[in-house]
């Protein structure tokens, strides 16, 4: 396929976020994605939307608080029905241990949002009730207003997308090793161009992994001083291949709108 500033008030979490009662399984190689150690990113949600009697997954989302997802704009449509399920490992085991689906109260999209350049794809979920947390569901942390991680720096992209290039969706939980790439290299012509801006953040490229369809609105995960903070939200990625050299994945950079979400979470 292809979580340290903390809304602690917010959250409602005595023992913060960003720390899986569950650590994810970090030292092997990724070569494409792996099963992810169920449980060991318990911030990472599925959004489904109802149709013809069935839920279906749609894209990804962390929960940033006790009652609060973060996702991708593009991901949210005015017309459908949502729910989010929350601790889920395996898509297709619907009792899982562990998970619960939740009903959705408000969907808020970004007021800049731009479905043709693809700029400002954030958007929030507010749950129908606040969730409590548990070994299976935690929050992620967000990251300081304005960081930029150097290129490099390894981050983790987790989701249910397609496991190649118009393939079938993941089973289970996925995630790959997707180090950043900086906004100078990303930028080039034959990388990115102007296609990306500096409120995104690049990460992978390699022609190996990345995310693909259906990850989308899930979290790029980056480990800073022992806390898990969600540093990017799949946004974009290649038409013609999920995995294509040069054309890493992009992401919306959380840190570029701290402002944002803490106005609309205050007001909402």
């Amino acid at each position: 396929m292809l979580g340290a500033l903390c809304l602690a008030v917010l959250l409602g979490y005595a023992s913060g976020c960003g720390k899986p009662a569950v650590p994810p399984q970090l030292d092997t190689r990724v070569v494409g994605g792996e099963d992810a150690v169920a449980h060991s990113w318990p911030w990472q949600i599925s959004l489904q939307y109802y149709s013809s009697g069935s839920w279906y997954h749609t894209c990804g989302g962390t929960l940033i608080a006790s009652n609060w997802v973060l996702t991708a704009a593009h991901c949210i449509s005015s017309s459908l029905t949502y729910r989010v399920f929350l601790g889920k490992q395996n898509l297709e085991v619907e009792n899982e241990a562990g998970s619960r689906a939740v009903g959705v109260e408000k969907t808020i999209v970004h007021e800049k949002w731009n479905s043709f350049l693809i700029i400002n794809d954030i958007a929030l979920i507010k749950l129908a009730e606040e969730v409590e947390e548990t070994d299976t569901i935690q929050a992620a942390c967000l990251p300081p207003a304005d960081l930029v991680l150097e290129n490099g720096y390894p981050c983790w992209v987790t989701g249910w997308g397609r496991i190649i290039t118009n393939g079938p969706l993941a089973d289970n939980l996925q995630q790959a090793l997707l180090p950043v790439v900086d906004y100078a290299t990303c930028s080039q012509w034959d990388w990115w161009g102007s296609n990306v801006r500096e409120t995104m953040v690049c990460a992978g490229g390699d022609g190996v992994v990345s995310g693909c369809n259906g990850d989308s609105g899930g979290p790029l995960n980056c480990q800073r001083d022992g806390l898990w903070e969600v540093n990017g939200i799949v946004s974009f990625g290649s038409g013609l291949k999920c995995n294509l050299q040069k054309k890493p994945t992009v992401f919306t950079r959380v840190s570029a709108y701290i402002d944002w979400i803490n106005e609309k979470i205050s007001s909402n």
